[in-house]
């Protein structure tokens, strides 16, 4: 990635993933009930917007609609876990996580409009 404020954020968000298996892990070793989040919203920014390739010449609104995308299917990928699942403990887990997804796909669409839609500020 050649867009430092791009690559800042990624690397911010890899850390966040990080710190993520660090939760898992440590959901695994204490009460599912014990944990409570938020639920941000899901404004679909770019949802319906193709998935552009992934190079090292992306322009930051692409790689922005990337990293929202693979936000998206993190997402997807815990919530369809925590329906299927049929231990009240895991669904917990996997619903929380599927939250915390869903705020860091929200943090990328806010940064992503104001890129997008300068003339609205």
């Amino acid at each position: 990635m050649k867009d430092k404020n791009l690559k800042d954020l990624f690397s911010e968000l890899a850390r966040d993933e990080a710190k993520h298996k660090l939760t898992l892990e440590g959901f695994l070793k204490q009460a599912p009930e014990q944990f409570h989040f938020s639920t941000s919203r899901d404004y679909k920014v770019v949802d319906p917007l193709p998935t552009p390739l992934l190079t090292v010449d992306l322009k930051p609104l692409d790689g922005l609609v990337i990293a929202i995308k693979r936000e998206l299917e993190a997402m997807q990928v815990y919530t369809q876990l925590a329906n299927t699942s049929t231990d009240e403990g895991q669904k917990t887990i996997f619903t929380e996580l599927a939250s915390m997804e869903r705020g860091h796909k929200s943090r990328l669409e806010d940064i992503y409009t104001n890129m997008a839609f300068p003339e609205v500020w």
